[in-house]
């Protein structure tokens, strides 16, 4: 039956950010267009200034119990990876934090305690934000940054011929799926990112899953993105014996990943592998790029559409 004339359509983040394409002007103008891992805008002819916003709220991403520092550590990754993922070098951190009456001050000064001491892991600070009353606990970091506008890697930049790499294992967030408190332990490839940008043609993170990722740089690059299954690192809690291949696979493109998704010429990868292996990080050929449309997943030889796995806001699981 066609649908009733008037029915609201629910809300679903990747249809509302090409709708904000369309209808804000950032989404036509902007160095970087809406919906990409951060907003960059330009200072002087080679710099751009790099924002990004992201939020934890109760019960969905954290419970009652949850550690206010660990809220306030995730609030400062989520937002630091968005930033690595722009090869941006990060500057400083705002936090809001929105809470019911009657929370514990403890509770609200140990988020910024987190918060502040994951920043300065990696060179920033907290620098302000705000508190409001609200019916369930939230808090919203804001991370800025600074990025060199020559070496801006967008989800748009991919070229047929590109390697597809990933830094680090595949499947963190499907391995601890169950564990919200550990799905929340995320160092953001911060220093990673700055070495691939200088090489990388286009580039995201994992947050959502690495079959979004795939999917994210084959629209906005109107290319085909073909990961090789065999190919893909999987985190070692999911390569349990006896665990069927298609079972480690849901979990691997659970979400929750924080790793870089990037495309990049094939003869620059030997010197990727040896920069950031000594930083400590392992990246890994995943797969490839080529002329037509849509994310694959290649097993056997044989490539097949993507699986519609993943984190997807809004909608169930």
């Amino acid at each position: 039956m066609p649908a009733a004339r008037g029915r609201r359509r629910s809300l679903r983040e990747r249809d509302f950010h090409r709708w904000l394409r369309t209808h804000l002007p950032a989404g036509r103008r902007g160095v970087l267009p809406i919906g990409d891992d951060a907003a960059a805008l330009p200072v002087g002819q080679h710099r751009v200034v790099l924002l990004s916003s992201d939020a934890l709220v109760e019960h969905e991403h954290f419970r009652r119990s949850t550690s206010g520092r660990r809220v306030g550590e995730a609030a400062a990754a989520f937002n630091l990876s968005d930033l690595a993922a722009k090869g941006g070098v990060p500057a400083a951190l705002l936090i809001d934090l929105l809470v019911p009456a009657g929370t514990p001050a403890s509770w609200a000064r140990s988020v910024l305690r987190g918060a502040e001491s994951l920043a300065d892991r990696y060179g920033c600070h907290v620098v302000g934000g705000d508190t409001k009353p609200s019916r369930t606990r939230a808090v919203v970091g804001t991370a800025v940054g600074w990025a060199s506008r020559d070496a801006l890697p967008t989800r748009r930049g991919a070229r047929p011929g590109d390697a597809v790499v990933t830094t680090g294992w595949v499947g963190h967030g499907g391995a601890y799926q169950t564990n919200i408190d550990r799905l929340l332990r995320v160092l953001p490839r911060v220093r990673e990112g700055q070495l691939l940008a200088r090489a990388a043609h286009s580039m995201t993170d994992t947050s959502d899953g690495i079959a979004e990722a795939a999917r994210l740089i084959a629209d906005g690059s109107r290319c085909r993105v073909v990961l090789v299954e065999e190919a893909l690192p999987l985190h070692p809690r999911l390569r349990v014996p006896g665990t069927s291949r298609r079972r480690n696979i849901a979990a691997a493109f659970y979400g929750g990943d924080y790793e870089l998704f990037a495309t990049i010429s094939s003869e620059k990868i030997p010197a990727l592998v040896r920069e950031l292996r000594r930083e400590h990080c392992r990246l890994t050929v995943i797969g490839r790029v080529e002329r037509g449309r849509g994310a694959w997943l290649e097993r056997n030889g044989r490539p097949k559409p993507m699986p519609t796995l993943g984190w997807r806001h809004f909608e169930s699981r």
